[in-house]
C-alpha cells in the first residue's frame, strides 16, 4: 500500500501486534470494506501494509485455502503490482488482514485532486497498469475494484518519469469466500468504477477490470469522475448511457476509452491491447492535422538539406544568388573545368538533387552543350562535303600552278626555276 501516514491518526488498533508478528503503528487509509494501517514486522525488522477487514468481510480463516491462495498471489510478480507477503485471521481481533508491500509516495485519487494529469503521465500509468493486468488475468486473476484509490504512485529516480505505478488489492474476491460475500451482501467494487455487468450481477471476468480502467484513465485525463452522484444513481447511470469521452483528448485516446467502456463486455480490449495500445499513444496531438510522408521525409533531413520532391515542389524556382544551394553552382562549374581546378567542389547532384530534377536557369547547361554538339556537326559538314564531292567527280580537278620564285635568289634560284621546269608538265 501507499501513502505516507499522518502518526497522529490512531484508532483501537494501534499497537496491537497480529498474529504474534505484525504490530499496527498508525492508520494510512480507510475504506468501506478495510482499514489500511502503516505497520511493522517484527520477525524481519522492515516496514509492511496491514489492511485489516471489516467485520463483514470474513472469509479467510480456512486456513487451508489461505495457504493456497496466498501462495498463488504471492507467485504473481511484476514491477506494477503490489507484492503480497502475508494473508490470516487474527485470533484476538477476530479480523482478518493481508500484509502487503508499502510503497511511499501518494495514490492516484490523491494525485488527482489537484487536477488531471498531462498525456504522458496518463498513458505510461496505461501501459504499466494494463500491463499488470494481463498477468494477473492470465493467472485467473479478477481485481473487481479498480479505482484510483487502488493505485499507487511510487516516486521514480529517472528524471525522465514522475513516477512508478502500481496496483494493490489484486486478488482480494479470491481470498474471501464468494459464497460469504454473497451471503453478508457485500460487494466487491466502488460505485463509481463498477462494470454494467458487475452492477447487473451478471458473470463477472476480466473484461470487468478493464472497463473499470477505462473509467480510471479517463477521470485521470479529464480530472473529472464519469458517473458521478450518489452510489445507486453512479452505478445505474452506466446501463443507459457510455461515458462522456471529450474529442479534445486527442483521437488515439478517444478511441481507446470508447473501446475499454463499451458495455458490451465481449466489445472491449484486452488488458493487453490496452497497454499495447497505450505505447502509440501521443500527447494529444492526434488531434491535429496528420502530416504527409513527404512532410516526414523533409523533417528527418538535416538542415538546409533538400530532397527532389522539394525542389519540384518550389516549381524549379532557382535560388537567390548568393544564397541556398551553394555546393549546386560550385558542382556546375567543376563539370566545365579542367583537372586540377579547385578542390573540395561539390559533385553533380550535390545537396541530394539529382540533375535531371534541377529547374530554371540550371537546365541552361544541357541546352548549351547541344548547341555546340550541333554546330560542331555542321563545322564538321562544311569541311567534309567538298573532300565527298571530289571523290563522286570521275574528271580530276586541274591543279593550280605552283607560285613564282623570286629574282633576288640568285644562283639558288635559277636552279630552283630550272628544277621547277622539269617538273612541270
Amino acid at each position: 500500500m501507499t501513502t505516507t501516514p499522518d502518526p497522529t491518526t490512531t484508532d483501537a488498533f494501534t499497537g496491537v501486534v497480529f498474529g504474534g508478528r505484525y504490530r499496527i503503528d498508525a492508520v494510512i487509509g480507510r475504506g468501506g470494506m478495510a482499514t489500511v494501517y502503516r505497520g511493522t514486522d517484527i520477525s524481519l525488522g522492515r516496514t509492511v501494509a496491514v489492511k485489516v477487514f471489516a467485520e463483514a468481510a470474513e472469509g479467510i480463516d480456512d486456513a487451508a485455502r489461505r495457504r493456497s491462495e496466498v501462495a498463488l498471489l504471492a507467485s504473481v510478480e511484476h514491477r506494477a503490482l503490489v507484492r503480497l507477503y502475508d494473508a490470516a485471521h487474527d485470533d484476538t481481533s477476530g479480523r482478518e488482514y493481508l500484509v502487503m508491500e508499502l510503497v511511499g509516495g501518494r495514490d492516484l485519487r490523491e494525485t488527482l485532486r489537484s487536477g488531471p494529469i498531462s498525456a504522458a503521465d496518463a498513458a505510461g500509468l496505461a501501459a504499466e497498469i494494463g500491463e499488470a493486468l494481463h498477468v494477473i488475468h492470465s493467472r485467473g486473476i479478477v481485481h473487481r475494484d479498480i479505482k484510483p484509490a487502488n493505485v499507487l504512485l511510487e516516486p521514480a529516480h529517472l528524471p525522465t518519469r514522475t513516477w512508478n505505478a502500481k496496483l494493490a488489492d489484486f486478488g482480494i474476491a479470491r481470498l474471501i469466500d464468494d459464497a460469504r460475500i454473497t451471503r453478508t451482501g457485500l460487494l466487491i467494487g466502488t460505485p463509481g468504477y463498477l462494470s454494467p455487468e458487475q452492477v447487473s450481477g451478471e458473470v463477472v471476468g476480466s473484461a470487468t477490470d478493464v472497463y473499470a480502467f477505462g473509467l480510471l484513465l479517463l477521470e485521470a485525463r479529464t480530472g473529472r469522475t464519469a458517473f458521478p452522484g450518489p452510489a445507486a444513481e453512479a452505478a445505474g447511470a452506466r446501463l443507459v448511457r457510455d461515458p462522456e469521452i471529450p474529442d479534445a483528448l486527442g483521437h488515439g485516446w478517444v478511441e481507446l476509452l470508447r473501446a475499454m467502456t463499451a458495455r458490451d463486455p465481449g466489445a472491449r480490449p484486452t488488458a493487453l491491447d490496452v497497454a499495447v495500445a497505450a505505447g502509440r499513444l501521443d500527447d494529444g496531438s492526434s488531434a491535429s492535422a496528420p502530416v504527409d510522408d513527404a512532410t516526414a521525409a523533409t523533417r528527418l533531413l538535416p538542415a538546409g538539406a533538400a530532397t527532389a520532391d522539394t525542389v519540384a515542389a518550389r516549381g524549379g524556382a532557382e535560388p537567390p544568388l548568393g544564397g541556398a544551394e551553394p555546393a549546386l553552382a560550385t558542382a556546375q562549374t567543376r563539370v566545365m573545368t579542367a583537372p586540377g581546378a579547385a578542390p573540395g567542389a561539390a559533385p553533380s547532384g550535390a545537396n541530394g538533387v539529382p540533375p535531371a530534377k534541377r529547374g530554371g536557369r540550371r537546365r541552361r547547361g544541357p541546352l548549351v552543350a547541344t548547341l555546340v554538339i550541333a554546330a560542331a556537326a555542321v563545322v564538321a559538314g562544311v569541311l567534309l562535303i567538298p573532300g565527298l564531292l571530289a571523290a563522286l567527280d570521275p574528271e580530276p580537278a586541274t591543279p593550280e600552278p605552283l607560285p613564282t620564285l623570286p629574282a633576288e635568289l640568285g644562283e639558288l634560284g635559277e636552279h630552283l626555276r630550272q628544277l621547277d621546269e622539269a617538273v612541270t608538265p
